[in-house]
């Protein structure tokens, strides 16, 4: 049997009220929380953090604050990574992030998903008591490849794969994969030329 963490990754429904869910939540919540509070001259410390709470991360990578994710465990960055600041990553499945990406302020990337249906996304007869989340979640993995540029306050949503070199336009809202070496803008976000 799954547990609900296995769930997340596999991209079925889990209960986001899982204990297992919920203690790795709270580890993560924390070490934001001195991430956050860190003078932002404290490259040694930062680094530290990032280390521990990140599935994974490469040389020369820049997190500026205020960063926020959910488990952090699921967010993987290559070398020469750039992530400005406020930005969110709701990673219940895992966020790839290639070499040398550029991510601009306010970038939110979302894995974690529901059913647009009513009765599959509330559980019926849901009482407090049971454990159980209120609602069906799911999460879809993100990647984002080698050289691409995301502008700020764009929206990156589940199971989106940006392909190498392209650029993402400020405020967009990507809902499909966009190909590599394109410029891409808009709501939704389109392809509007190749480089």
């Amino acid at each position: 049997m799954k547990s609900e963490w296995e769930k997340c990754l596999a991209g079925e429904t889990f209960n986001g009220g899982d204990p297992q869910l919920a203690e790795m939540t709270l580890r993560t919540k924390r070490l934001l929380a001195r991430l956050n509070a860190l003078d932002y001259a404290d490259t040694e410390q930062k680094e530290m953090i990032l280390r521990e709470m990140l599935g994974g991360m490469g040389r020369d990578v820049h997190v500026d604050i205020d960063f926020h994710c959910e488990y952090g465990k699921n967010i993987f960055l290559g070398d020469k990574v750039i992530i400005n600041m406020n930005c969110t990553f709701v990673d219940n499945n895992r966020i790839d992030i290639g070499n040398e990406v550029m991510i601009a302020s306010n970038v939110q990337i979302y894995t974690a998903t529901h059913s647009v249906r009513r009765e599959e996304r509330i559980v019926q007869g849901w009482d407090d008591a049971s454990g159980v989340s209120f609602c069906n979640t799911y999460a879809l993995p993100v990647r984002i490849c080698d050289g691409v540029w995301i502008g700020g306050g764009a929206i990156v949503l589940p199971g989106v794969t940006i392909g190498e070199n392209s650029v993402i336009g400020a405020g967009s809202v990507v809902t499909r994969s966009v190909p590599p070496d394109c410029v891409a803008a808009g709501n939704p976000c389109r392809v509007l030329r190749r480089i």
